[in-house]
């Protein structure tokens, strides 16, 4: 389990791709400084398994599934990544609870920069858009965010926007977004079993 507060940028190193599966390096110092062989780390988001290290990089085995849900098989050498460890017992939840499972991807949409804030929308697909409200919590690439405005478009499409603060922006990969980017995107597991629950109810009324 992780919260979302960002504690390292990270450095994609190698990325390997086979057939159905990915190993990833990734560079992060202070994400290895207490991992060990089996750990999870949030890499953008994506919650992976620690399988080999160094003193300031980890390895991991991207799945196939892993690859078609997030953004992590685009990734190229040099690339950025969002990371954080997993979450201790007794920590602060600072952010909110963020498995590190990803439920899709979106696309930025627009960049407002402003005085002391950036505000951007993201495309969100249908099957999600029920999960996201205003002033609720979701993972942007790893990020726990406030979302700050939804919606819903007379041709279908969804749409959710967070406004960011200077700290967010130069502390994790979203600062550098620009239109047509894709972002992980996680949304709040609580809605996740609400939604679940009333299907059941529903369906045996």
């Amino acid at each position: 389990m992780f919260t979302g507060i960002i504690e390292e940028l990270g450095e994609v190193l190698a990325l390997e791709r086979t057939s159905d599966a990915a190993v990833i390096t990734v560079r992060g110092p202070l994400a290895v400084s207490d991992a060990g062989h089996g750990d999870s780390i949030s890499v953008s988001g994506v919650c992976l398994t620690v399988i080999d290290q160094t003193a300031d990089s980890f390895t991991a085995d991207v799945m196939a599934q892993t690859l078609a849900m997030s953004t992590i098989g685009g990734l190229s050498v040099g690339d950025r990544v969002n990371l954080e460890r997993a979450a201790q017992v007794g920590d602060r939840l600072g952010g909110h609870i963020v498995q590190g499972h990803v439920d899709g991807t979106g696309e930025v949409l627009s960049v407002a920069p402003g005085e002391a804030w950036s505000v951007l929308r993201f495309s969100i697909d249908a099957s999600l858009a029920p999960l996201v409200v205003d002033k609720g919590s979701i993972s942007v690439s790893g990020v726990s965010l406030t979302v700050s405005n939804i919606g819903d478009e007379a041709d279908g499409s969804h749409w959710f926007e967070v406004s960011l603060i200077p700290e967010t922006l130069s502390a994790t990969t979203l600062g550098a977004l620009s239109v047509g980017d894709r972002v992980n995107l996680e949304t709040d597991i609580l809605a996740r079993h609400v939604q679940r629950l009333v299907s059941f109810e529903r369906s045996n009324s």
